[in-house]
């Protein structure tokens, strides 16, 4: 092949003169039927050839990847020729085949331990406003609340949630959850050192359950908005 500055074909207007008959050739092969499938030739102006040519459907490929090709150069538009892959290049590659199986295992836990976080020595979050429509997200959120075994402040504000007592937090000592759906304090999580409590806008219509939290050392509580402020003796309780 001999290629100009332009990466042209300098022989170009000397267009093989069995071009005809060596396209009917390879369109009765199987190999070209089947690449000219996928491909869809497409006439073009660029290097002074308009006429559709047999190798087109090859002009992206590098020759080794190539199994049965006899394109000559005077039939190509802008040749891409490229050296194969050395022999120590195709030895490798053959051993990493081989290896595969135990490399995607490899790098699927890397993977996973890198998209993983580090929940258990977080001490301050806010995960609020998760819109958590979906069971899978539901499930994955609580998930993530079990490991929360050294967090002190923790925002779970807007978060449509329903029953979190399946959750221990050991070490919380401010819960804010407002505009939840919670009904009762029996769907609270486990706080034993909770300080600072705050279910306002919630669904909470009766102070059933409140006794769980005699053991802790809570110090303030805000229940506004909620419908058991309409509840007799409310204050008092």
């Amino acid at each position: 092949l001999s290629l100009s500055s332009s990466g042209l074909n300098t022989n170009s207007q000397k267009v093989h003169p069995s071009n005809s008959s060596y396209s009917s050739d390879l369109s009765e092969s199987p190999k070209w039927s089947a690449l000219s499938r996928n491909r869809t030739l497409h006439p073009r102006s660029d290097s002074g050839i308009s006429s559709q040519l047999p190798s087109d459907s090859f002009k992206y490929l590098t020759w080794h990847k190539v199994e049965q090709h006899d394109i000559q150069g005077s039939q190509l538009r802008c040749p891409r020729v490229r050296e194969g892959p050395s022999a120590e290049e195709l030895l490798f590659t053959q051993e990493e085949c081989a290896l595969f199986p135990r490399k995607r295992v490899l790098e699927k836990t890397k993977c996973e331990t890198w998209l993983q976080e580090n929940w258990e020595d977080c001490k301050n979050l806010n995960l609020s406003f998760q819109d958590l429509g979906d069971p899978y997200q539901v499930a994955n959120f609580n998930r993530i609340l079990r490991r929360l075994i050294r967090v002190e402040t923790l925002w779970l504000v807007d978060n449509s949630l329903v029953d979190l007592s399946a959750i221990r937090l050991p070490s919380c000592r401010v819960l804010n959850m407002n505009k939840n759906h919670l009904t009762s304090f029996k769907q609270l999580p486990k706080i034993p050192q909770i300080q600072h409590l705050s279910l306002a806008e919630n669904r909470i219509e009766t102070l059933t359950g409140l006794s769980s939290l005699r053991c802790t050392p809570l110090e303030s509580l805000m229940l506004k908005r909620n419908p058991c402020e309409f509840r007799p003796n409310y204050r008092n309780r």
